[in-house]
């Protein structure tokens, strides 16, 4: 059975992305990028919201001028299935599934169906999945800005989680791991 794990970068005060045109997390650097490049490497998939999977489909083509650490970003990504979900979405890129229909039950029956690590992308998406019960853990990428408004890791109160893990990823970046208590 898979696990869904939620993890994005984050701001000090808790937002993953600021608002439109206003100032956002800065891109990873070499050391935290490859960091993520091992990440997707190890994972089975990808569950992503529409808006997330857009910004993610970057990704599925070359990019001049891209260097080596992005272009091993890109390989990576490319090779795992990612499922998407969206109402509005009437088709998907290369080794990607639209899901529709009953979020609960498609998500339910995906983790029986995968082994291993299922990253899921979007704060949204993620507010939906964790309503549910369906997120088995938290990773939060804290980098050491405040961007003082924007998209917030948890979209309202949860339930209590547990400290199970942390890492220090880079000079900047620390990584907290927290499960359901």
């Amino acid at each position: 059975m898979a696990r869904l794990v939620f993890g994005m970068m984050q701001s000090l005060d808790g937002y993953v992305a600021g608002l439109p045109g206003g100032p956002g997390l800065p891109m990873p650097g070499e050391k935290l990028h490859r960091y993520f490049n091992e990440r997707m490497r190890a994972i089975t998939g990808s569950l992503y919201g529409r808006r997330m999977y857009e910004v993610m489909q970057y990704w599925d083509e070359d990019q001049p001028g891209q260097d080596d650490v992005g272009n091993d970003f890109a390989a990576a990504w490319r090779s795992k299935p990612k499922w998407v979900v969206s109402r509005t979405l009437t088709s998907v890129g290369p080794k990607a599934t639209l899901v529709k229909g009953d979020l609960e039950t498609v998500v339910r029956a995906l983790k029986a169906e995968q082994a291993g690590v299922i990253e899921v992308a979007g704060p949204m998406l993620a507010a939906a999945l964790d309503a549910l019960g369906l997120i088995d853990e938290y990773q939060i990428y804290i980098q050491p800005v405040v961007l003082g408004a924007g998209k917030p890791f948890f979209s309202g109160p949860r339930p209590p989680l547990r400290l199970v893990d942390s890492q220090q990823v880079d000079g900047d970046t620390v990584r907290l791991c927290y499960v359901p208590a």
